[in-house]
């Protein structure tokens, strides 16, 4: 199947599902291109509803980290917060501020962000004996802030190959705030999240003075520190 699906080009792609266990007995060069990640489609809600960031960092690290054991490094699995199969993440997170957090982490950490329809406005649905109420019918798609977050973060995913195929680095990891950065022969990009109700002042070696937030398309100053508004999300491309 593999090889009938190389034949036609390299713009088809094949990914199946898998719910645990180790990926690779499905994603790998004989099978599979891709897999569903649902180690951190875990990970990503249950970090922010918990207010414990290192639980999807940690998985990140054991996933695509520098280490020689790290398990898929170089490997592009599906990265999502929610599919057909689930609840959607607007009616599992807790506080609907770390919805645009999530999703920034989605699109910026190793894989291949996936967006089911109609979570790009946080549509809500909560999975019980059957799926209907995951799988309306939609006559008229909407259009809210989430939803310009989200398409700035396609934008932005499309546009920088670092995020595509970059290392992944953890900088900066607190309970509420993590900082993480992915490097390729392309560049640095460094991406800062803070999920607390409070403000915080980030400080740490960027190796860099200065940087492009690419969510706003603002020039960020790392000197004497880098403050993260409440509930707040950058993505900062190193100049």
């Amino acid at each position: 199947f593999r090889g009938f699906v190389n034949g036609l080009g390299k713009e088809f792609f094949t990914f199946g599902e898998i719910l645990g266990g180790d990926y690779k007995v499905i994603m790998n060069p004989e099978m599979l291109h891709s897999a569903t990640n649902y180690e951190c489609y875990k990970g990503l809600h249950s970090s922010f509803n918990s207010l414990n960031l290192f639980e999807i960092v940690h998985s990140l690290m054991r996933q695509f980290g520098s280490e020689p054991w790290c398990l898929y490094r170089g490997m592009n699995l599906i990265s999502f917060a929610d599919n057909h199969d689930v609840t959607r993440v607007a009616s599992i997170l807790n506080n609907p501020a770390h919805l645009p957090l999530l999703y920034t982490m989605c699109f910026t950490m190793p894989g291949i962000p996936a967006v089911y329809y109609g979570s790009e406005w946080g549509m809500r649905g909560t999975k019980q004996e059957g799926d209907d109420a995951l799988r309306p019918a939609v006559e008229k798609p909407e259009w809210n802030a989430l939803t310009d977050v989200v398409s700035k973060l396609c934008e932005i995913r499309k546009n920088e190959d670092i995020l595509a195929f970059g290392s992944f680095r953890s900088i900066l990891l607190t309970n509420r705030q993590c900082i993480f950065e992915r490097e390729s022969e392309s560049g640095r990009i460094m991406v800062a999240i803070n999920a607390d109700e409070a403000p915080f002042v980030a400080h740490f070696d960027a190796r860099a003075g200065r940087a492009m937030d690419l969510l706003t398309d603002t020039v960020h100053d790392f000197g004497g520190g880098s403050e993260l508004p409440p509930y707040s999300a950058a993505v900062w491309k190193v100049f």
